[in-house]
């Protein structure tokens, strides 16, 4: 099992706006496969930082997911207007052991 954590660093001031954005995306991204669980934002650390969380069986069932989602034109539109509102962002892949 893996857990995948997409962490993005926002704009300032855009943390409500992108919240609510990404839940419609994950609307979207469920369609295609994603397994989105949990959204997260900051308490401590780094101000404005949202992560989504998702578990999949394995890195292939993932990347079939992101390669489902990634060639959605409802997706892709959706993209284009959270883009502006992230400074920056990353992901991570862990391996779940427990």
């Amino acid at each position: 099992m893996v857990l995948v954590r997409d962490v993005f660093q926002l704009k300032f001031g855009k943390a409500k706006e992108a919240v609510g954005l990404l839940k419609k995306g994950l609307v979207l991204e469920k369609k295609a496969g994603y397994n989105s669980q949990r959204l997260l934002t900051d308490i401590s650390g780094p101000y404005y930082t949202l992560v989504a969380e998702s578990t999949y069986p394995d890195l292939t069932e993932f990347e079939k997911a992101h390669e489902k989602v990634a060639g959605s034109t409802e997706w892709r539109k959706w993209y284009q207007a959270f883009v502006p509102l992230v400074e920056s962002g990353r992901r991570e892949i862990f391996s779940i052991v427990k």
